[in-house]
């Protein structure tokens, strides 16, 4: 299996849900927050690749729920600006096993990329890429209970 290093925002309840499903699949991850990392801008573009700059944020984030950031009019250097300032606007988890990098948890993606379930076992299948606790954006911005 692979190893996995895993940036989360720590006590995020679907960062915890994704990591149980990828060591349930045998892999060993390396975990790291999100928020604390010291990001380069080098290294979120290595994540972010050919997507376009509005899938590049968390789209929870408060700055992005008030409006005061809209990701649809940012352009790719100003985005990775204000990232690098507030690792929030992040979306989550970004994930590098190798020399591949992914951004969010999509599942049948993670599953192509570094496999994610049995062949032969039923896909159960939850909503990871939505807060539980606001039913908005792609990440909860709320603490840890």
């Amino acid at each position: 299996m692979a190893r996995v290093i895993f940036y989360e925002k720590p006590g995020c309840i679907n960062n915890t849900k994704q990591k149980e499903l990828l060591r349930a699949a045998g892999h060993e991850l390396a975990e790291r927050s999100i928020l604390t990392h010291p990001w380069t801008a080098e290294e979120l573009v290595a994540f972010f690749g050919a997507l376009p700059v509005r899938e590049w944020f968390n789209r929870a984030a408060p700055r992005v729920k008030s409006g005061e950031v809209v990701p649809e009019q940012m352009e790719p250097d100003s985005a990775i600006a204000a990232m690098l300032e507030e690792p929030l606007l992040i979306k989550r988890p970004l994930m590098q096993s190798g020399e591949r990098r992914m951004v969010g948890f999509d599942q049948d993606a993670v599953h192509a990329w570094i496999g994610l379930w049995r062949e032969e076992a039923p896909r159960d299948r939850v909503d990871l890429q939505h807060c539980p606790r606001t039913g908005t954006g792609e990440n909860c911005t709320e603490p840890s209970i």
